[in-house]
């Protein structure tokens, strides 16, 4: 899903924020109780309008 391979991030802190955000969606999954982390990736991939409704949702609206 991030593709790191193909990422030219090699040094600085770059390297350090994909690897959280990698991290991130694989919590992130764990805590839906996904088992595949690569299924739920690609799922995650093909409907990210999905993910993100998911990740907001939880946010209450402050106004």
């Amino acid at each position: 899903m991030f593709r790191e391979d193909l990422h030219q991030a090699r040094t600085g802190t770059r390297s350090a924020v994909i690897a959280t955000l990698r991290n991130t969606a694989i919590g992130w999954h764990r805590t839906n109780g996904e088992t595949n982390i690569a299924r739920a990736d690609r799922r995650a991939d093909r409907r990210s309008k999905d993910l993100i409704t998911a990740a907001t949702r939880s946010y209450p609206n402050t106004q």
